[in-house]
């Protein structure tokens, strides 16, 4: 007769593995992953239910230099400070046009009141070279494959409907400021025409890994994955308190929001901020930053460390981080998403801006999102606004806000700057509220 044997694990080879993610978490329709190979050449491979069948993998090796393509990056980003956030009118003897500001584009984020022909030779511009940096640089050694693995990554990304896009490299390329060829973007004449629905950013959803993946702690026996939410969302607001004395921008706002309804903590030294990493203690869910960042040149000659400064001017800094937060250390508790709204002055061409956000990341951040260019504090202030009030309602993912938000500032503003915010893993990151 059967009978039932009693029966306990007393050791689990899968780490929980077989364990049901948490309910945002989706595969992404596609995955785009660039293998940098020394400095020879690099490796690339898509997958994902887009991606047509195939006997074999979609994969082919670019000749194509890495350090090439992060400087050709850091053209595209110095151009769309020069050419749009700097952008001065002046008249044929080089004079500056009289009732106009000095820099429209940068000191006025609704962007409908100035002119129609003005404004689409620029976002032109914008897209002609954020396609020549996709099509050109990365996918234009000129082979068979290549066109053919180019033909194929075009016919996802040219889509009507928007895809939920991961890019799973350590070249952390500014994608949402990308664009399709001039030929594959149709739609409505607007104020931007076509230009718009070319970049990347407008058509989709988008996540970069920078190389780095969000560590999730290792459950034990039956317990859950990760602590419930607290009863009231918990939020950060880490600032310098002297940016914009004269309270110009939304920045009270915003700081208003995060403190509705949830409970705030402020931070304005750097000290309180790595006292809370080391502590183990930091619960937040959202951690925002509103702040300078610059990049201070090391001593090796390699990448310039992205740094920012709080209210006591003192470096925050990628061995700060990491110094508090040890790979040994428990991931922070809610896997928090962290805000970086840093202004900074000037990309080096050798910049790496991501390296903060993956130290961020190693540490136990969920997701990190910031600006890739030097972002004027008018836009960055409208842009925190209409973030953080979305992210705190707790029914849209980090991934959704984020497309939701450049297509927005688009249709409505004609304004693109919101391609010009990345979003560092945590495309499926949601503000989880307690349910009594």
């Amino acid at each position: 007769m059967a009978r039932e044997l009693l029966s306990q694990v007393v050791q689990d080879p899968s780490r929980g593995f077989t364990r049901r993610p948490a309910p945002t978490v989706r595969h992404p329709d596609l995955v785009l992953a660039l293998d940098a190979h020394a400095d020879d050449h690099i490796r690339a491979r898509m997958y994902g239910p887009t991606a047509p069948p195939s006997a074999t993998e979609h994969a082919l090796r670019l000749n194509v230099k890495p350090a090439a393509v992060t400087a050709a990056a850091a053209h595209l980003r110095a151009l769309w400070k020069r050419e749009l956030v700097d952008f001065q009118p002046v008249d044929e003897h080089g004079i500056p046009v009289g009732g106009r500001p000095h820099f429209p584009y940068a000191t006025c984020p609704d962007l409908t009141g100035e002119p129609r022909q003005e404004l689409r030779g620029i976002l032109d511009e914008l897209a002609r070279q954020g396609s020549h940096l996709l099509y050109g640089e990365l996918l234009g050694d000129g082979g068979r494959d290549t066109r053919r693995f180019g033909a194929i990554l075009t016919d996802a990304l040219s889509r009507e409907e928007p895809l939920r896009i991961r890019v799973d490299s350590d070249l952390f390329l500014p994608w949402p400021m990308l664009a399709l060829p001039e030929d594959t973007a149709n739609g409505p004449d607007g104020p931007g025409g076509d230009a718009f629905r070319r970049f990347l950013g407008y058509r989709h959803q988008i996540e970069q890994t920078g190389g780095h993946h969000p560590r999730f702690p290792v459950p034990a026996g039956d317990e859950h994955d990760t602590p419930p939410p607290p009863l009231s969302p918990v939020v950060s607001l880490n600032h310098d308190k002297g940016i914009d004395p004269q309270g110009v921008t939304r920045a009270a706002e915003v700081a208003s929001a995060l403190a509705t309804g949830t409970v705030r903590v402020e931070r304005a030294l750097r000290d309180e901020l790595l006292r809370a990493l080391r502590s183990g203690g930091l619960d937040e869910q959202l951690m925002y930053f509103w702040c300078h960042g610059h990049f201070r040149p090391v001593a090796d000659d390699s990448a310039p460390l992205f740094v920012l400064r709080l209210s006591d001017g003192k470096d925050i800094d990628v061995p700060a981080v990491l110094a508090e937060r040890g790979p040994a250390d428990p991931p922070l508790a809610q896997r928090p998403l962290v805000f970086l709204n840093a202004g900074y002055a000037g990309l080096p061409a050798t910049a790496e801006p991501a390296r903060l956000g993956g130290a961020l990341i190693e540490a136990g951040a969920g997701g990190v999102l910031g600006p890739q260019i030097e972002m004027p504090q008018l836009f960055a202030a409208e842009y925190a606004h209409a973030y953080v009030t979305r992210y705190l309602g707790g029914r849209e993912t980090a991934g959704e806000i984020v497309h939701g938000l450049a297509r927005h500032f688009a249709d409505a503003w004609s304004n693109p700057l919101g391609f010009a915010y990345a979003l560092q893993c945590g495309m499926d990151n949601r503000l989880e509220r307690a349910t009594v």
